[in-house]
């Protein structure tokens, strides 16, 4: 089994495209970048151990959560998705130009990973080893280390998404209703200490605006912004 830290700085060729990380706290939380291309799907799958999340940046994707097909429903970017631990899902993409989207692993378990249905003969196989990996490329999207006083922004067909620093809500705020936040560090606790938001979670504008009336943030917040 290969440490965490093999997979930084190395794309993961699929049969339905590539994925990579694109950032990575030790093991609290990574962030993968997903490249789907035009009518392939990732496997019916499900993580027992790490809750996990997608914001879909560019496509229409549709997605299935549980093992009926029944339950697929269409997202189209952007567009966010939270995943409790232990539900199987799959991700297929519509588009020609294919589905880019963020995913949000807490912790960071690669290793956490059932099959229970693939089309590429993957069904009960773990993921994917050293014979499926190459280095990163200098276009591909990477964030850097989180600074207080610069946002890191990367612009995509219809949204543009930013890495950012706040130590209240003020900023926050001041978004569009539509804007999607992914938390990747920092604390959002009540007067007792008690935490009520954290790494992974991915949220929209309104719950900021019902939590800011009760709740304070930790210290600092970097978020993930989709606008």
């Amino acid at each position: 089994m290969l440490k965490e830290d093999f997979y930084d700085k190395k794309i993961v060729k699929k049969p339905w495209g590539y994925e990579y990380v694109c950032f990575r706290n030790k093991k609290k939380i990574g962030l993968t970048f997903l490249n789907i291309n035009f009518r392939k799907k990732t496997s019916l799958h499900c993580h027992p151990n790490k809750k996990t999340g997608f914001i879909l940046l560019e496509g229409k994707a549709k997605i299935q959560l549980g093992l009926w097909k029944s339950t697929s429903k269409i997202y189209n970017a952007p567009s966010k998705l939270m995943i409790r631990t232990g539900l199987f899902h799959s991700i297929q993409s519509l588009s020609k130009s294919g589905v880019k989207a963020i995913e949000f692993e807490t912790p960071v378990l690669k290793n956490d990973l059932v099959r229970y249905q693939d089309n590429y003969g993957r069904r009960l196989k773990p993921y994917e080893g050293k014979k499926f990996v190459k280095s990163i490329g200098k276009g591909d999207i990477t964030f850097k280390k989180p600074n207080l006083n610069k946002n890191q922004i990367f612009k995509f067909k219809k949204v543009v998404l930013s890495l950012e620093i706040h130590k209240n809500f003020k900023k926050i705020l001041k978004n569009k209703i539509s804007t999607i936040f992914g938390v990747i560090g920092g604390q959002i606790i009540d007067k007792n200490g008690h935490n009520i938001l954290s790494e992974g979670d991915i949220i929209k504008l309104g719950t900021f605006k019902k939590l800011s009336k009760y709740f304070k943030v930790k210290k600092y917040l970097t978020l993930i912004v989709v606008r």
